[in-house]
């Protein structure tokens, strides 16, 4: 489980991120948050009989991106490596 931030809103988009990576065994690791940034890193699954199910680092980039957008938009910095 992705380790927890001082923000609720912020804490709800990453457990909801973290579960959709997860199904195709990948991991979601907080880097730093602060009060208008998050930094997160994205390990990638694998899944053999369909590869193109693992979700690419740019495709969770824009799912953090646009739910934080929607649920916690005082971040305004957002970074997945």
């Amino acid at each position: 489980m992705v380790a927890t931030t001082s923000n609720d809103k912020v804490d709800f988009v990453l457990q909801q991120i973290e579960t959709m990576v997860a199904s195709e065994g990948g991991t979601l690791d907080l880097v730093a948050s602060g009060s208008d940034s998050l930094s997160v890193k994205y390990t990638p699954g694998v899944n053999e009989e369909c590869p193109e199910c693992v979700p690419s680092l740019e495709q969770v980039t824009q799912f953090l991106t646009a739910s934080l957008q929607i649920h916690a938009p005082e971040i305004t910095s957002v970074e997945v490596s």
